[in-house]
């Protein structure tokens, strides 16, 4: 009877030993297929990318853009080749929430570990734009919007809006012309809109404005930056403009017209010149042949060192002066002087 018995406990044996070995095996598996997917994820994450000549590339990457289309960018870069894992890769690092939008500049031929690490502490291209001393508002609203930073009739909308004025505590002119300062400006992708860039040349006008020496004058923040522009469009030799600027304080004293050709240009909407006698007779706001005193308000952007000579002209008794046609003036006191100096320099 124990003979049968022997033989049934012998047969249930072989079985647990044979689940042990599947399990074992399975788990095997398992370990080499984590192993292998590890090893293959840390290939990927640690190989250099594509291998390009160039050491840098360029990329933009928009605000809301997804970590797929970030992926994608980088790729078409040439800095990434394209792969699934390199979205699980900005899981594991934490980077997949800090990945800046804007204009950048990354070395190429890194691992994308590095590069991702790369990206989250990369400061955006900032582009230089230079706005020089003279130019009308209509002007700067061109050179902003030929490099593609704003659109040029909303620009000028928002610079004649008289809510967008009285914001800059400019209350009671009609326009911000004279007010956009001629300097140079640091921008980076996107661009942050022409209410923003408007302020920032505006802010830049009053904060030199009131960095100046006031001397002795006794005009207004705007009949300074209007008459600082009539400066400006007059005489391009730093050395002459307080000399001008004294020509037209002491006509104001006396009450003489100002007689400024380019206060008369201003004022002709198309001019394409030559000035004529008849322009100079044609009665506009701005023609200071036929007005008195200023005109409504600035005829260009005046650069700091205008504005500077119309608070402290310099000390003289001249009323007239005539261009030398080599850039300077002849500076005359008197009619006669100035006949004979025209005469001499205008043939």
């Amino acid at each position: 009877m124990q003979q049968p018995e022997h033989q049934e406990q012998s047969a249930v044996v072989p079985k647990k030993r044979s689940k042990l070995r599947g399990a074992l095996r399975a788990s095997l598996f398992l370990l080499a297929a984590v192993v292998i997917a590890a090893g293959s994820f840390a290939f990927y994450a640690l190989m250099p990318g594509p291998r390009v000549e160039v050491s840098h590339s360029r990329v933009f990457i928009s605000k809301g853009a997804s970590v797929e289309e970030i992926g994608d960018l980088l790729e078409s870069a040439g800095l990434l080749d394209s792969d699934p894992r390199f979205l699980l890769l900005t899981r594991i690092l934490g980077v997949a929430s800090r990945l800046p939008a804007g204009e950048f500049i990354l070395d190429t031929n890194q691992n994308p570990v590095d590069l991702l690490n790369q990206l989250v502490d990369a400061k955006p291209v900032q582009h230089q734009l230079t706005v020089v001393e003279g130019l009308t508002m209509e002007e700067i609203a061109e050179l902003f919007a030929a490099a593609g930073w704003i659109d040029k009739d909303r620009f000028l909308a928002l610079a004649g809006d008289p809510a967008t004025i009285t914001a800059f505590g400019l209350d009671g002119i009609a326009s911000l012309e004279g007010y956009l300062f001629p300097d140079t400006y640091q921008l980076i992708k996107p661009s942050p809109g022409e209410g923003k860039i408007l302020a920032r040349l505006v802010n830049r006008a009053l904060e030199v404005y009131g960095s100046l020496d006031f001397g002795n004058a006794d005009l207004s923040r705007h009949q300074v930056f209007t008459l600082a522009s009539i400066v400006e469009k007059e005489t391009g030799m730093a050395d002459e403009r307080p000399v001008i600027a004294s020509v037209f304080h002491n006509r104001l004293r006396k009450r003489m017209k100002l007689q400024s050709d380019p206060t008369v240009i201003y004022g002709i909407d198309g001019f394409n010149g030559p000035l004529t006698k008849k322009d100079l007779k044609t009665p506009t706001p701005y023609n200071t042949y036929s007005i008195n005193g200023l005109p409504p308000g600035p005829i260009c952007s005046p650069g700091r060192d205008s504005l500077q000579a119309v608070l402290t002209p310099a000390d003289t008794n001249y009323l007239y002066f005539v261009s030398k046609n080599d850039g300077s003036h002849y500076f005359s006191a008197s009619l006669g002087e100035h006949n004979r100096a025209v005469r001499k320099y205008q043939r």
